[in-house]
């Protein structure tokens, strides 16, 4: 009766009608002579959104979290030194899932704001010459912050310092969205999920692997079970799981990664970055706010976090949008709890869908004491997307 609830949080995501079409679907059986014809373009097509020729992807009924899990678990061993930075709640609970699968971290604390360390990190590789640290760890764009970090730098790093270590990256809220290159880059595991820039439901996660990564899986003796490689390399090639797949989330995924390869991945980064620029512009016009990142060269382009003014609380921001404005903003996580909010702007967006949430935001921040111009974001979001169209 009153139209729809607006989502604008960076992840889930919107789901495209077509993906969701897909997916409503009776349910089939996963063991069908037939099913294999099916997964096996699947998988080889998600290599091209993960640019590789010569990895893996995998598919699990997991999150993102459960990709962290497998990448550690089937590379690493108990005690090997790993290299990582913490600048948001994501980087941060990747550093707590390594200490507490019992992994040496030799962390790097990072201002949060910015990202991951490239030249502390270079420094620390070049430093190691007995090539003790087994794998370094970055986070491609932290959700929490709106932070996009340099992957192609911190390969650079590994490469200048001669350092076999692995390369893992955290690309939950960037694959599918903004550049990633994972064999131009070297990344040896590349963790992502459903419900991000693949535009469908929660409930998949998806983990690029390289062929150095995954010969590591001898080696490595940490327990595993469900997220056993071996299991996965088993079955897969026929288009088979060891597990019951995400049959409905696997159709939504086949046409979500063929909206992807259509448009052309370098199609889909550029307008990213286009649509991010309008959410940054119409944060600058509002006076008291100002982005999390740090500068322009840490902004996303996937998700804005967002100082609100002093002496508005942030967290009233967002229930003012949600419940009066039928918007939902994105909460600010731990040390931004009820400093941030945050606009995603990933997936299946246009211009006028961001400049309703932008508009719900700019309503909802004066409704909680700012002292901001009305329209004014909405009006340089406007002015960039008409300059910049086509």
């Amino acid at each position: 009766m009153y139209g729809n609830n607006h989502l604008f949080i960076p992840g889930p995501t919107n789901v495209p009608e077509p993906v969701r079409q897909a997916m409503n679907i009776p349910m089939e059986d996963m063991r069908a002579p037939d099913f294999g014809a099916f997964t096996k373009p699947l998988l080889a097509d998600l290599k091209k959104v993960y640019r590789t020729e010569t990895g893996t992807v995998f598919l699990y009924p997991s999150s993102g979290t459960g990709m962290w899990e497998t990448a550690i678990t089937n590379t690493l061993n108990v005690g090997d030194r790993v290299l990582m930075s913490r600048f948001g709640q994501f980087s941060l609970l990747w550093v707590d899932m390594a200490t507490r699968l019992g992994l040496d971290v030799d962390l790097c604390e990072v201002e949060w704001g910015k990202g991951v360390p490239v030249e502390e990190y270079a420094e620390k590789l070049a430093a190691d010459k007995e090539h003790q640290i087994k794998a370094v760890f970055a986070t491609q764009n932290e959700t929490a912050t709106g932070v996009k970090s340099d992957i192609a730098a911190v390969r650079k790093a590994l490469d200048d310092a001669n350092h076999p270590a692995l390369l893992f990256v955290d690309g939950v809220s960037s694959i599918g969205s903004v550049e990633f290159e994972m064999d131009k880059w070297g990344v040896d595991c590349a963790v992502s999920g459903s419900q991000k820039g693949f535009m469908l439901p929660a409930g998949l996660g998806i983990l690029g692997v390289s062929e150095k990564a995954l010969a590591m899986r001898e080696n490595a003796k940490m327990p595993r079970c469900y997220f056993d490689l071996q299991d996965m390399l088993n079955l897969n090639g026929d288009g088979y799981f060891p597990y019951t797949p995400a049959t409905q989330l696997f159709r939504g995924l086949r046409v979500s990664v063929d909206m992807l390869l259509e448009a052309g991945m370098e199609n889909v980064w550029a307008r990213q970055s286009w649509l991010a620029a309008g959410v940054h512009k119409a944060v600058a016009a509002w006076d008291g706010c100002e982005l999390v990142a740090r500068g322009p060269e840490w902004a996303s382009d996937t998700v804005s976090a967002i100082y609100a003014p002093e002496g508005v609380d942030a967290r009233d921001v967002i229930s003012g949008a949600y419940n009066k404005y039928q918007t939902s903003l994105g909460t600010g996580l731990n040390k931004l709890m009820g400093k941030a909010f945050r606009i995603g702007h990933l997936g299946s967006l246009n211009p006028v869908m961001l400049c309703g949430a932008i508009s719900a935001a700019e309503m909802a921040l004066r409704d909680a004491g700012a002292k901001i111009e009305p329209g004014s974001g909405v009006a340089a979001a406007q002015e960039h997307y008409r300059e910049h169209a086509g």
